[in-house]
């Protein structure tokens, strides 16, 4: 393992003002999207969907530093024959691939996930950084509801988790870390806080477990934020302030970089607590954004399947990710969002 390496991309893909495109929808995921704007999801929709992202050339340039891939995506090929791989690393952005296979029930815990996907996974490594991948995202699920997160669920996808990054850096791949405490339900944002709370100590202590170089790592996880139902939805100021103190409770300075998860929040509502977040600093590592559904909405309903309305889908993407740029960095406010539109 060459750590200097690994280090070196894991800064890349936090560097001060860019963030990573989560363009990794598992084919269910993306039927649903493209159903909202009526287009079928065939395999050449998805990869002209994709292609046009990735050939948006002020977005992938200027304030895009990675995408993660699904493996559908990654062995396509561009209309022109171009591996889509190749456009991603000709705009100066570094090709990633989702590699966990998922979710399945936990046995004994009614209502809790375990994310699968570790066999034979030492293998798909390989033929993933032959074909370009130089960092891999997996994500786990941890519920808030009645009596739950259990421990044992919180343990369970922390162990996975982390021999999941071994596995990584052996075959020197930069791996996200994802443990998302989704923002379903109604509950409030202190008792959000302290799932994950629970939940990033457990990984990390986890991550030390497994030997994981924590250098050559990036963490996913999601904000401190008020559940989509609860009556009181906390303030910006609140998310940001909230999120920090966590932060820096529970994630080493050691680790290069901190990629937030939209998770379901609004595409201003994500930039917002972003910026916000930049105004507390400063910050022991980098903080920035690997938003899906927060970047890719606008360019979706823009496109809407339609070959004449590309250019129109990487405006709207351009935006979006000049936004999240900014708020990289602490600049954006909320009157560039009325300008553009």
């Amino acid at each position: 393992m060459n750590l200097t390496e690994l280090n070196r991309i894991a800064a890349a893909m936090v560097a001060p003002g860019k963030g990573i495109l989560a363009a990794d929808e598992s084919s269910g995921t993306i039927k649903k999207r493209f159903d909202a704007i009526g287009v079928d999801s065939t395999e050449e929709n998805r990869r002209d969907y994709r292609e046009m992202l990735f050939r948006s050339k002020d977005a992938m340039s200027q304030y895009i530093s990675g995408v993660i891939l699904y493996d559908e995506t990654i062995w396509q090929d561009a209309k022109d024959g171009t591996p889509l791989v190749k456009l991603i690393e000709s705009s100066g952005a570094i090709p990633g691939i989702k590699v966990d296979e998922g979710t399945q029930a936990l046995p004994m815990c009614p209502g809790e996930l375990v994310t699968v996907g570790l066999d034979k996974l030492a293998e798909r490594l390989k033929k993933y950084y032959e074909r370009g991948a130089r960092f891999a995202k997996w994500r786990a699920v941890i519920d808030i509801g009645s009596g739950i997160p259990s421990m044992t669920a919180i343990s369970v996808n922390a162990h996975a988790l982390a021999r999941y990054a071994a596995l990584c850096q052996v075959a020197q791949i930069v791996p996200i870390v994802e443990p998302e405490v989704l923002m379903d339900g109604d509950h409030d944002i202190d008792r959000c806080y302290e799932v994950t709370q629970r939940v990033l100590n457990k990984t990390f202590q986890e991550l030390r477990v497994q030997r994981v170089a924590l250098e050559g790592m990036v963490l996913k996880p999601n904000m401190a934020i008020s559940g989509k139902k609860c009556v009181k939805q906390a303030s910006v100021e609140e998310v940001a302030e909230k999120t920090i103190r966590l932060l820096k409770a529970c994630v080493p300075a050691a680790v290069p970089g901190i990629a937030f998860l939209s998770g379901g929040q609004s595409d201003e509502e994500a930039t917002a607590h972003l910026n916000a977040m930049h105004k507390l600093g400063p910050l022991p590592w980098g903080l920035t954004f690997s938003y899906g559904r927060a970047l890719q909405a606008a360019p979706q309903k823009a496109w809407s399947g339609r070959p004449e309305n590309v250019a129109a889908g990487q405006r709207a993407f351009s935006h979006r990710a000049r936004m999240n740029g900014l708020a990289s960095k602490g600049e954006w406010q909320s009157s560039l969002e009325q300008k553009a539109a």
